[in-house]
């Protein structure tokens, strides 16, 4: 399974301690049926723990899953800065899930080649 990051994933998360690891292991725990919050059109939210700290208090990715094919990390927030995400911002993150999760395999290596996307190293 690929898994990927979209490039305004990795600037939220730039200043975080989210590593790669941890995008793994919440790929993995849904993988698993461990879905926190199934938001639909392919969508789902994960808790991402805070380094040495527990996944309640941590952070919350959102995720455009393809099961055993691929996933795409689109946003991420704090949960003590908020509580979820509006309406018309899970309208925008279906679209923008729809696209990743219908490109072909040449228009994903086409936009990690741009550097619109970057794939998650596993293990690290």
């Amino acid at each position: 399974m690929r898994l990927f990051k979209t490039r305004e994933f990795a600037r939220l998360i730039r200043k975080t301690d989210i590593t790669d690891r941890a995008l793994s292991v919440a790929v993995e725990r849904a993988g698993k049926g461990l879905v926190d919050a199934e938001l639909g059109s392919g969508l789902i939210k994960q808790r991402l723990s805070r380094q040495g700290q527990g996944r309640s208090g941590g952070y919350r990715a959102v995720i455009a899953l393809r099961a055993g094919d691929r996933a795409f990390f689109l946003h991420c927030f704090a949960k003590s800065d908020r509580g979820n995400i509006a309406d018309d911002e899970l309208q925008s993150l279906c679209e923008i899930a729809s696209y990743w999760l219908a490109a072909s395999p040449a228009q994903i290596e086409s936009e990690l080649k741009a550097g619109r996307l970057f794939e998650v190293k596993h293990g690290t």
